[in-house]
């Protein structure tokens, strides 16, 4: 068993996802302009979940936020 304490789980969730292709890679796309290396994705009909560094969470929320509820992409 491997433990990593410096990772930090980032989610997209919605049931309005189902059918709308490009939301992942609209949220992959986000991350890597920010420079947030992605360590592992965790796919399912209504989420996408990325485990990031923890010292770049707040930058990976914000650029989300920003993308899908202010912007209104995805």
């Amino acid at each position: 068993v491997l433990i990593d304490t410096d990772v930090a789980k980032v989610s997209v969730v919605g049931a309005g996802m189902l059918g709308r292709p490009g939301v992942a890679a609209d949220m992959f796309g986000i991350l890597g302009d920010q420079g947030i290396n992605i360590e592992i994705i965790s796919t399912s009909e209504i989420s996408i979940t990325c485990l990031v560094a923890k010292d770049r969470v707040k930058d990976a929320v914000r650029a989300i936020h920003q993308c899908f509820l202010v912007e209104g992409r995805g």
